[in-house]
């Protein structure tokens, strides 16, 4: 039987790179328990998010399978008693959102099995080592000298690709390595290509990359067999881990940091953009470069996993180099990652944040201005050195390589065009979630803008004048009408009555008679001022706009309040008034 004879059609199309991110929405208290509503959204999209219910107890189970990565979570304590008042759910609900934005924000946690499952369970609910098992079932078939030793649970960081340890049955003390992955939603290339591309990596010969003895695809997954090596990769190195001891256990918190020697740097990182150099010349996609994507012979670096873009896997530092649109190449991807591993030789770590804002201290001035050039902020907005730059600064120039091999692979010139459909098909993808995360971030800015209590002043001041100019324009308008009106009755017109009863006002207080007419306009912009006396009683008995053709007198409450207490004729008192 051949090898996967009826294998589900077609790739992932999901990326598993995409960060998930948690909101605890609401709580809800039933007999014996308090459920949690949580919602998940997928990437920058709204859309792209759903709910799930989740009790204390399901957050204690995934922070007990999490414990092997020994790193210290802040997962609230339990109570036994009184875990039903409202106070305490209230405060349990903070605790538990900081434990998800952790896990969320960790980039190992975050990428994991265990967290994807707990946080998108549709997605994630089928067992991929028992698939893999089936797959690999069904290669023995065809292929009877291999055999398996026992599965290399978890070695890896991607959720469907799996590791078992292999030995053949004619040389049965030599091990060797096998990874079977699903196809990735990057995966371009024709089924035949894509056939005819493996099983070409097993003739690539060149001193830095790490030899591929058998390679096979099929229209949905591919299986590689390699050599298994005891002394691991340059991560296993860096970390001082066991090569066959889970991911999480190996570089989540690393017992001792400590960066490799200064000659191991410009050596190692010498050969690295060596390698990466020669599969650019030969138009080979490759994106993937980690510092466990590097095995270790000896002295020597080889690089692993050239048939990851192949298959279209999104690669380990996606959700980094996705944040930045000058990166838009699988070359510029490279060097970006070439950064990363730089960072992690020199300092025995991954950088904090990306971009790194400052520095410690490094053994060369010449390994600070490679990771300046590399992952500052200026050179993530005006661009990074080439591998061909990089080979030629000083921290690697004068490194010389006594390796002799040549480097042999040739790659047929139909097949060279379809890997550069597909390079353009993976760079085009990339840079439309780029483009969309570039408008998340500009939005997002904007309303935080808009929301700040800065911006809020400034609207209501604005509001102000606005009301203010518009209330005085009106009043002016109005009192144009109505004086009009009077002067076109005639010079004949009987003078305006005074009242007799007007009050005599006190020296302080503004006095204003003989007016034909006299024009009132609520204003609740122009209130009194704080210290008035009059500043609660105002009341205006219609509201509004009104006029009198009558000789008012006018009594302020202060001689620079525009606040009327009475007038003749009116005694009801006003508030805010504009007055002509």
């Amino acid at each position: 039987m051949a090898f996967m004879e009826k294998p589900p059609a077609g790739k992932v199309l999901l990326d598993d790179t995409v960060p998930l991110t948690a909101q605890i929405e609401a709580s809800q208290s039933l007999h014996s328990h308090t459920e949690y509503i949580i919602r998940v959204q997928r990437g920058v999209s709204a859309e792209n998010s759903w709910q799930i219910v989740r009790r204390y107890s399901d957050f204690d189970l995934l922070n007990n399978s999490l414990q092997i990565s020994t790193l210290s979570l802040p997962l609230p304590p339990k109570k036994l008693i009184g875990n039903m008042e409202r106070e305490f759910i209230a405060e349990r609900q903070k605790g538990l959102q900081a434990y998800l934005d952790v896990i969320t924000t960790h980039h190992i946690l975050s990428n994991c099995e265990l967290v994807k499952k707990f946080l998108d369970p549709n997605s994630y609910s089928v067992n991929y080592t028992e698939i893999a098992l089936q797959h690999v079932s069904m290669f023995f078939r065809s292929e009877p000298k291999w055999e398996v030793v026992e599965p290399l649970k978890d070695i890896g960081w991607r959720i469907r690709k799996k590791y078992f340890l292999m030995k053949t049955k004619n040389q049965p003390k030599e091990r060797l390595m096998l990874s079977w992955a699903d196809l990735g939603p990057d995966k371009y290339l024709s089924d035949k290509d894509l056939q005819y591309a493996v099983k070409l990596l097993s003739s690539c010969s060149h001193p830095y990359i790490y030899k591929i003895t058998f390679a096979t695809a099929n229209e949905s997954s591919a299986l590689v067999i390699r050599p298994f090596s005891e002394k691991g990769t340059l991560k296993d190195l860096i970390y001082k881990a066991k090569p066959k001891d889970p991911f999480l256990k190996k570089y989540c918190n690393p017992k001792k940091i400590q960066g490799l020697e200064l000659q191991q740097i410009k050596t190692y990182g010498r050969q690295i953009l060596e390698v990466l150099k020669f599969l650019h010349e030969k138009g080979f996609p490759y994106g993937h470069l980690h510092s466990a994507n590097v095995m270790l012979d000896g002295d020597t670096c080889k690089l692993l996993d050239l048939e990851n873009s192949l298959l279209g896997l999104p690669s380990f530092y996606r959700s980094y180099f996705s944040q930045f649109r000058k990166i838009n190449t699988l070359e510029g991807v490279d060097v970006h990652c070439f950064g990363h591993l730089l960072y992690e030789m020199t300092y025995g770590r991954p950088p904090d944040t990306i971009p790194v804002d400052s520095f410690p201290p490094a053994p060369s001035v010449f390994v600070a201005s490679v990771l300046e050039s590399i992952l500052t902020c200026e050179a993530m907005k005006n661009g990074m050195p080439t591998v061909s730059r990089l080979l030629q600064m000083p921290l690697f120039s004068d490194v010389l390589l006594t390796n002799s091999e040549k480097p042999q692979f040739k790659i047929p010139t139909k097949l060279k065009e379809a890997l550069k459909i597909s390079k353009e098909c993976i760079e085009k993808r990339l840079t439309e979630e780029q483009k969309l995360i570039h408008q998340h971030r500009r939005l997002t800015r904007a309303q935080s803008h808009h929301g700040s209590e800065e911006e809020k002043k400034k609207r209501k001041i604005l509001a102000r004048k606005k009301s203010k100019r518009s209330a005085y324009e009106s009043g002016e308008e109005h009192s144009a009408k109505y004086s009009n009106s009077n002067n076109s009755a005639g010079s004949g017109a009987s003078s305006p009555l005074t009242s007799p009863s007007s009050p005599t006002p006190p020296s302080t207080a503004g006095k204003f008679k003989s007016h034909d007419s006299i024009c009132l306009f609520l204003c609740f912009l122009f209130a009194p001022p704080p210290n008035c006396g009059c500043y609660s009683q105002g009341w205006l008995r219609d509201g509004g706009f009104q006029g009198w053709n009558t000789q008012m007198t006018f009594i302020l409450c202060q001689p620079e309040c525009r606040h009327l207490l009475s007038f003749e004729g009116h005694r009801e008192p006003l508030n805010t008034v504009l007055f002509h």
